[in-house]
């Protein structure tokens, strides 16, 4: 017979068998049997200042190990929280990450189940707080079933579409004695390869297309450690044997297609004008695309209303949500694409045809975005375009978690990234880039050829948790933040031209500009990491070399006109 053990002890010695490292968190009363089991395991405890923060850590940490989860194990992030308030602190991050698709395992603390009736202090109904952003949600009410319920929470965080679980620990089950033993995990199974009717179906559809557009969306290189088909190979293949153009779905927040590929055009920017320009088209492909509509409402259609729609998702909620599909297809976007890829029959001339129209489609685009970023000539700061393109000079194949907001099109459009070499903030609520991107860094540490990690984060998101930096410098994190710094919350000045029209000097502009600024670099050193401030565009590269050549977190604050 095994020897008994806690609840918190037996919750330690499952994440220790399922490859968990790392437990991010803010630890409060009712998580102290967790605290007290972490102490003797070999997991490491990270601590957070805010909650929020751990869960964005977390999320970071995740979405980077997702990438080679067949080479190193789980990838789940594992975050513990405190009670109600602890939980809705960390409802922030916990929405971006489920709009991203982190695998994450939420626990929080709660009170002991023979004790709720006296309503005591922090009391709230959790489940209630988390089932809308999680893919499950629930409280384990009894130490013999921990081992189950966790092995639940790993299955199901993991199991493609990849998205956060969470789980309630009251604290009398986790202070109860059980001889239970950790279970096996077993294998993430995939969706499946397809039904091949519909897939026939859509290579048919594809064949008699005249102008075919493939939009791809994140769900693409999310799952490719859980496939037998690399997604990302065989969104290239579908590509090439159609003729398509390609562009990535509005708030792509992943590499879901090599940049620097011949029929790779851009991303769909969230304007409604360009973006159904774009998808200006008699035939398109939506592949693992989730977020493909703009930020506010949209007075025209972004894809033509007799246009043929072709969806590909690995998730059926996605399948046909937001526009009809003529033809659907579930499973495995790998395995899903490939069939298709396959069964596409053109002839060389048609191939040819379709290669050119791309290629002008493609001139023209380059030439109507070539300014993007570049800003008006007489402000001394620098323009959001000469920032990126000093970055990309100087970072050499770095890995890039982006939350810079209005400089992000500026970066997809300047920077032909490779794959799994970029990660943002999907779902727009700030303050989740900076987390993230420390605990990224923690993930790429862990490799045997770390890349370099950098944190693009604009200077209203970077103020939501400045305090992230505590962590970073806490626990040594290798990490080069830079600030691309315009001192106002740009985003929402956008916005409100868009929405009632004129120009600056005509709105007033309520809450959206920092005056005075915050100094951000004393900010950052205040925290235990280097700060530096660049005023003039000809400091950026130095600045950079200086800080990335800097062990622990550094900050550049680089100032940035609109």
């Amino acid at each position: 017979m095994a020897d008994s053990r806690t609840g918190a002890e037996l919750f330690t010695d499952v994440l220790e068998s399922y490859g968990v490292r790392y437990v991010f968190g803010n630890p409060g009363t009712t998580e102290l049997p967790v605290m007290e089991a972490l102490s003797g395991s070999e997991l490491e405890y990270v601590l957070a200042p805010h909650e929020d923060i751990a869960v964005g850590m977390a999320a970071g940490y995740a979405s980077t190990k997702n990438y080679r989860a067949d080479e190193d194990g789980s990838p789940v992030g594992v975050v513990n929280l405190h009670v109600a308030p602890g939980v809705a602190h960390g409802l922030g991050n916990l929405y971006g990450a489920s709009v991203t698709g982190a695998p994450l395992v939420v626990t929080a603390g709660a009170h002991s189940l023979d004790f709720r009736h006296e309503e005591p202090i922090l009391s709230g109904d959790v489940l209630a707080m988390t089932e809308q952003f999680t893919k499950w949600s629930a409280e384990v009410t009894d130490v013999e079933s921990v081992p189950t319920m966790l092995r639940r929470a790993f299955r199901v965080a993991q199991t493609p579409p990849t998205g956060p679980v969470f789980l309630s620990l009251p604290l009398d089950v986790m202070m109860d004695e059980t001889d239970a033993e950790p279970e096996r995990l077993g294998r993430i199974q995939n969706p499946g390869a397809g039904d091949p009717t519909a897939i026939a179906r859509a290579a048919e559809l594809l064949a008699e297309a005249d102008d075919p557009v493939l939009v791809v969306g994140d769900h693409i290189p999310r799952h490719n450690a859980y496939s037998d088909a690399d997604a990302l190979d065989a969104a290239v293949r579908l590509a090439e044997a159609t003729g398509a153009r390609v562009h990535a779905e509005i708030l792509a927040c992943e590499v879901d297609f090599p940049g620097d590929h011949e029929q790779w055009v851009s991303h769909v920017p969230p304007d409604e004008n360009i973006a159904a320009a774009t998808m200006n088209s008699d035939t398109l492909v939506f592949a693992g695309c989730s977020t493909n509509t703009t930020l506010t409402r949209h007075d025209r259609d972004l894809v033509p209303d007799d246009a043929t729609l072709i969806d590909l998702n690995d998730e059926p909620w996605q399948v046909g949500k937001n526009t009809p599909a003529d033809v659907a297809v579930t499973g495995d976007l790998g395995l899903v694409m490939d069939e298709l890829a396959e069964a596409v029959e053109l002839s060389d001339d048609e191939l040819a045809g379709r290669l050119e129209r791309v290629r002008q489609f493609k001139e023209f685009a380059g030439q109507q975005m070539a300014s993007m970023g570049e800003g008006s000539g007489d402000d001394p700061r620098a323009s959001k375009a000469e920032l990126v393109d000093t970055l990309r000079e100087t970072l050499s194949s770095p890995y890039i978690v982006d939350e810079g907001i209005t400089s992000k099109y500026v970066m997809l459009l300047r920077w032909p990234f490779e794959r799994e070499s970029y990660i943002s903030n999907k779902g727009g609520g700030l303050g989740y880039g900076l987390p993230a991107a420390v605990g990224a860094a923690m993930a790429e540490a862990e490799t045997d050829d770390p890349r370099r990690v950098v944190g693009f984060v604009g200077d209203g998101s970077y103020l939501y948790y400045p305090h992230t930096l505590y962590s970073a410098a806490r626990y040594d994190v290798d990490l080069t933040v830079v600030v691309p710094d315009n001192r106002n919350y740009r985003i929402l000045k956008d916005n409100t031209l868009k929405l009632f029209g004129g120009e600056d000097d005509d709105h007033e502009y309520v809450g959206m500009d920092f005056e005075p600024p915050v100094d951000i670099p004393t900010n950052a050193e205040s925290h235990g990491a280097s700060g530096y401030l660049v005023e003039s565009p000809e400091d950026i590269a130095e600045t950079l070399e200086t800080a990335l050549a800097e062990d622990g977190p550094s900050v550049v604050d680089v100032l940035v006109h609109d």
